[in-house]
């Protein structure tokens, strides 16, 4: 009998020791929400905050979020005669195609998408040979004109800036995220690799 009734007191004493230390984490935290109720929020109340794009006004939009699935689009140069080349996202071939950075802003976008292309001498100029089609690209003013069509809306920008950096200087890669930028990254001298220097054409979208 004596044993029983210490096998039942203990585990009273179990039970109630349970229950103490239940009691002792639930507490603070009912009692917290007792003396700070959340806000009566309706279901049907649209919470911004739920979209990245919502986060920060002006600048950001809702398709900067979205992964682009293009593979390529077309660049126009109207003053060199160059008329839809080809630009592909990716990849290193320039005997086949204009290259876009990846990683970098695309055409129409908050940032700077940067665009590689080959050049040659001039008098090797063709607008449709990728080997020679940036051979010209010295020869642009700030004013000219730029059209990119990127998944089927062409995008005007127009010359800001022309300027040469060594093949070291990458800050041409950054990001300038106040507005939509290209910019066009050739060697120069063109068809002289003995001080080679990259000739950088940055053109800011217009429409």
């Amino acid at each position: 009998m004596k044993r029983k009734l210490i096998i039942r007191i203990a585990a009273i004493i179990f039970f109630l020791s349970g229950l103490t230390i239940i009691f002792s984490i639930l507490y603070p935290i009912f009692s917290y929400q007792i003396k700070n109720p959340p806000p009566l929020i309706s279901p049907l109340w649209e919470d911004k905050t739920l979209k990245a794009s919502n986060w920060f006004e002006d600048k950001i939009k809702p398709e900067d979020f979205i992964v682009s699935k293009i593979e390529t689009y077309t660049l126009s140069i109207p003053k060199l005669g160059i008329k839809n080349a080809i630009t592909t996202i990716g990849g290193e071939d320039l005997s086949k195609s204009l290259i876009h950075y990846p990683g970098t802003a695309l055409p129409g976008r908050i940032g700077n998408s940067v665009i590689f292309g080959h050049s040659a001498l001039p008098i090797f100029f063709s607008p449709t040979n990728y080997k020679t089609i940036f051979a010209t690209l010295p020869t642009l003013k700030i004013g000219d004109e730029i059209m990119v069509n990127y998944d089927g809306i062409t995008y005007r920008y127009v010359i800001e800036q022309m300027f040469d950096v060594l093949p070291t200087d990458i800050q041409i890669l950054e990001q300038d995220n106040s507005d939509s930028f290209i910019s066009l990254v050739t060697c120069i001298p063109p068809g002289d690799p003995r001080n080679p220097r990259r000739l950088i054409v940055r053109a800011r979208i217009a429409s």
